[in-house]
C-alpha cells in the first residue's frame, strides 16, 4: 500500500454488521502463499502449505509452529484458519482491515497485534503494509498483505541456532519478528535523513520549484510516520505488560529493549518533522534572497543610467546656439560629441566604483 492509498476501500465497510471479514486494502487478485515452519529445541522443518487445511494439525501440537499468510485479501482462507484456531470474528475483521491503526488484543486464548511494515521502493518511496500477529501458546500465526517481508533475519536464526531454547515461547517468536519492522523503521528513517540533507543543500545554494514538490512529500511521509510510530509505543508498552503466563520474564527484558527502539524511532521522526517544517523556511528565504540579489544589480544598473539618461536627455533636444550664447554653445565644440562621451564614462565609471567601496556589488 503507498501512503497516499492510506484511507482507501475504507467505506466498503460502512453498515455491514461487527465481525463480518471485509478485506479493506489495494485490489489484488493472487493466490495466498501459505509458510509453515515447525520447530521445536533441536528439529526445525519449513514448507510450503498447498491448502489451509495442512496448518489445522498444528494448532494443540508438542512443537511450536509459526505459520505465516502471505495475501490477507482472500478472505475465505483468513475466515477458515481464523475458526479453526479460535480467533474472534471481531480480530479477523481487524486482520482484513489494511488501514488499521496499529494496536494489540489480548484473550484468554491468544494475543493479538497488529502494526505496520514499511518498506522503500526502487524510487524511494515508502510502502507500508500492515502485518497482524496472533500468538498462543505453541502457535503463532502471522498475517500479511502481500509476499515479501523483513523476517528473513528471524527465518535464519530460527533454522540456525541450536538448541533453539530462545524461540521455544511464541512471545518471544512475536517479539523477534516484531522488532524485525522496527529495524526497518531505521533504514526508512536512514534515508529521508540524507534526502532531508541533499534537499536542504540544495535549498541553500540553488532552490528550484521542484524542491518545494520535494518538501512537501517529505511532509506527507512525516505524518504517515508519525501516525504509524506513536500508537506503536503504546503497543510495545502494554505488550511488556501484559499480565498472562504466555509472555515469560525472559521475553519481557527484550520487548522492554524494544519499546527503548521505539522511542528512538519516535524522537527520530519528531525531529525530521521539524527539519522539514524548516526546510519550508530555507526555500522561501533563498528566493527571497535570490530575488533581492536581482533587484539589488537591477536597481544599481538603473542608478547608473539616471545622471546617463539625464545627459542624454538634455543634449537630445533642439537648441539655437545664434539666438543666444546660453542656448548650449558646447554643441559648436569641435570634440563636443567625445566630450560627452568622457563626461558619461566618469560619471558611470564612478558610480560603479562608489557602489563597490559600499560593498554594494
Amino acid at each position: 500500500m503507498m501512503l497516499n492509498d492510506f484511507f482507501k476501500g475504507l467505506s466498503s465497510k460502512t453498515g455491514s454488521k461487527p465481525g463480518h471479514v471485509i478485506y479493506v486494502g489495494e485490489e489484488r487478485t493472487e493466490k495466498s502463499n501459505i509458510e509453515i515452519i515447525d520447530y521445536d529445541g533441536e528439529n526445525y522443518r519449513e514448507f510450503h502449505a498447498e491448502s489451509v487445511e495442512q496448518c489445522f494439525p498444528y494448532k494443540e501440537s508438542e512443537s511450536r509452529t509459526w505459520i505465516n499468510l502471505e495475501g490477507i485479501h482472500n478472505v475465505d482462507v483468513v475466515e477458515k484458519l481464523g475458526l479453526h484456531f479460535e480467533i474472534h470474528p471481531l480480530t479477523l475483521e481487524d486482520i482484513a482491515n489494511t488501514v488499521l491503526r496499529p494496536k494489540i488484543e489480548e484473550t484468554d486464548k491468544y494475543t493479538f497485534i497488529s502494526l505496520k511494515m514499511l518498506r522503500l521502493n526502487g524510487n524511494s518511496r515508502i510502502e507500508s503494509e500492515q502485518v497482524s500477529i496472533v500468538f498462543g501458546s505453541s502457535f503463532l500465526i502471522s498475517f500479511q498483505e502481500t509476499d515479501g517481508d523483513v523476517f528473513d533475519p528471524v527465518r535464519n536464526r530460527l533454522k540456525n541456532t541450536i538448541p533453539r531454547v530462545r524461540f521455544l515461547g511464541m512471545d518471544y517468536l512475536a517479539y523477534a519478528l516484531i522488532d524485525s519492522v522496527v529495524d526497518g523503521y531505521f533504514i526508512v528513517l536512514e534515508d529521508i535523513s540524507e534526502r532531508l540533507e541533499e534537499l536542504e543543500d540544495n535549498l541553500v545554494q540553488n532552490p528550484q520549484k521542484s524542491d518545494l514538490e520535494k518538501i512537501h512529500g517529505l511532509k506527507r511521509e512525516m505524518l504517515y510516520l508519525r501516525k504509524t510510530v506513536k500508537p506503536l509505543r503504546e503497543v510495545v508498552l502494554a505488550f511488556e505488560r501484559i499480565e498472562s503466563p504466555m509472555i515469560h520474564d525472559f521475553t519481557r527484558m527484550y520487548i522492554r529493549d524494544l519499546y527503548e527502539h521505539v522511542m528512538q524511532v519516535s524522537d527520530s521522526v519528531d525531529t525530521y518533522r521539524e527539519m522539514v517544517s524548516g526546510l519550508l523556511d530555507i526555500y522561501l528565504s533563498s528566493i527571497s534572497n535570490k530575488m533581492n540579489e536581482v533587484m539589488k544589480v537591477l536597481t544599481i544598473i538603473a542608478t547608473i543610467f539616471i545622471p546617463l539618461g539625464f545627459l542624454a536627455g538634455v543634449y537630445g533636444m533642439n537648441f539655437n546656439t545664434e539666438s543666444s550664447v546660453f542656448n548650449l554653445p558646447e554643441l559648436d565644440l569641435k570634440y563636443g560629441y567625445p566630450l560627452f562621451w568622457l563626461v558619461s564614462l566618469l560619471i558611470g565609471g564612478g558610480l560603479f566604483i562608489y557602489f563597490k567601496r559600499k560593498d554594494w556589488l
